[in-house]
């Protein structure tokens, strides 16, 4: 599984966690917010990015994606579900990864790209509760930047997949 960084490139997500780390280490002082977001564009194909913001409150984040592509999916529904289960699978990771470290301060958001206006109104409850259910705060629209922004922003192109 390859992330693109921005201003680094691509790294793996063992990488992605160290340089998560290092940012953190850099100013011990500041409260972090450990957001994992994915979004999807519908096509012949679907396109998934999975973004990993970590942030330190009033003081810059730095973020990371992951794109990749899925067969077309039947249902609107489905897909929602299945941006939600890809945010789950990873903040799964990066929790065990910090359980490692003993760093018990970072919770981990997950973004979804559900709201109260469009069509997702009505799976809103469903969603939500299936990512607190695993353990996790969910965020929603206009909250839900990490889903809804960052990793919205690269799921407009087929190009480059990971």
């Amino acid at each position: 599984m390859n992330f693109v960084n921005p201003t680094k490139g691509r790294m793996d997500i063992n990488k992605m966690f160290q340089d998560i780390m290092e940012f953190v280490e850099e100013d011990r002082n500041s409260n972090y917010k450990l957001m994992v977001g994915t979004d999807s564009q519908p096509g012949k194909i679907i396109c998934f990015v999975t973004a990993i913001i970590i942030y330190r409150e009033g003081n810059g984040a730095r973020y990371y994606y992951r794109k990749f592509s899925n067969r077309r999916i039947p249902s609107f529904k489905q897909r929602i579900f299945m941006e939600a289960n890809y945010s789950i699978e990873l903040a799964n990771q990066l929790l065990e990864k910090l359980s490692k470290t003993g760093r018990k301060d970072l919770n981990i958001e997950i973004h979804l790209d559900v709201g109260e206006n469009g069509k997702t109104k009505e799976i809103i409850k469903e969603v939500v509760g299936m990512v607190t259910g695993c353990g996790f705060e969910a965020q929603v629209k206009p909250d839900s930047y990490g889903a809804s922004k960052v990793a919205d922003k690269y799921t407009k192109s087929m190009t480059n997949i990971i």
